[in-house]
C-alpha cells in the first residue's frame, strides 16, 4: 500500500470512525495490496477494478465485513461467504468480530479478492431470479439498468432498508407514480440512506428521521 493509493475521503472516514477502526484499517491494507483503486461510495470505502465495484468495507453493530458486489459468483472453498438474506442475490459478505480474525485470514481474504477481480475481468454477471420474497418492480429494474451504481448501492443497504424501499415503490398502481417515487429516492439510496433515515444530521433519533429537516426549512 502506497501513500498515493490512499483516498483522502477514506482517511477522513477512518479518522471519524469509533467502532471497528482497527479492523477497517487492516481490511483497507489487505484490499489495497491487491492493487484495487480506492474510492468512497455509499458513505463507505469502496474498491474498484476498471471502474467496476469489487468490494466494500462496512460495519454494523455486531460485526464488520467485506462486501463483494458479485459474491454469488465467487468460489468459496472456506465457506466464508454470507448471503445477508435470500432476497440479496448478488452481494456476499465475509464477516469479522475482531482484528485477530482478519490477520489470521489475510492470505485467504486476498484469494477471495483476487477471485473477485478475475470474475470482473471475465465480464461475468449475476443472473437474477425473478421470484423473490418481495418482487422488485419493473420500474426499479429499469432504473438499475440505467444507473448500475444505484443497483450496487441498493444491494449494499440492510435487508430492512431494501424491503422498505420495495414496499414504497410497489404500493402505487400507476407506473408513472412508481417511477416518480424511485426518482425521488435515488440520491438517498446512493448516499446509503434508508427511506426513513435522517439526511440533515440534526435528528435526535439517529439514524432515524425525527422531522428536524422540516424545522430547518421553516426557519
Amino acid at each position: 500500500m502506497t501513500i498515493n493509493s490512499l483516498n483522502p475521503k477514506v482517511d477522513e472516514f477512518l479518522n471519524k470512525t469509533k467502532k471497528w477502526k482497527e479492523e477497517f484499517e487492516k481490511l483497507r491494507e489487505i484490499v489495497l495490496d491487491c492493487e484495487l483503486t480506492e474510492d468512497f461510495k455509499w458513505m463507505h470505502p469502496c474498491y474498484t477494478f476498471g471502474n467496476k465495484n469489487i468490494v466494500l468495507i462496512h460495519g454494523f453493530k455486531d460485526y464488520c465485513a467485506l462486501l463483494f458486489h458479485k459474491g454469488a459468483l465467487l468460489k468459496d472453498p472456506h465457506g466464508l461467504l454470507i448471503q445477508q438474506t435470500e432476497n440479496v442475490q448478488a452481494a456476499r459478505q465475509i464477516r469479522f468480530t475482531h482484528i485477530e480474525e482478519i490477520m489470521e485470514l489475510e492470505p485467504v481474504l486476498k484469494d477471495y479478492i483476487n477471485n473477485a477481480i478475475e470474475v470482473e475481468k471475465a465480464g461475468l454477471d449475476v443472473k437474477y431470479k425473478k421470484e423473490t420474497e418481495f418482487t422488485i418492480p419493473k420500474e426499479l429494474e429499469l432504473k438499475f439498468e440505467e444507473l448500475p451504481e444505484l443497483k450496487s448501492a441498493f444491494e449494499a443497504l440492510t435487508p430492512g432498508r431494501q424491503k422498505a424501499y420495495i414496499h414504497h415503490f410497489s404500493t402505487p398502481k400507476q407506473s408513472k407514480t412508481k417511477t416518480s417515487r424511485i426518482e425521488n429516492c435515488v440520491e438517498r439510496i446512493l448516499n446509503g440512506k434508508g427511506l426513513k433515515d435522517c439526511t440533515c444530521g440534526f435528528s435526535k433519533r439517529m439514524p432515524n428521521c425525527d422531522g428536524s429537516h422540516k424545522h430547518m426549512e421553516n426557519s
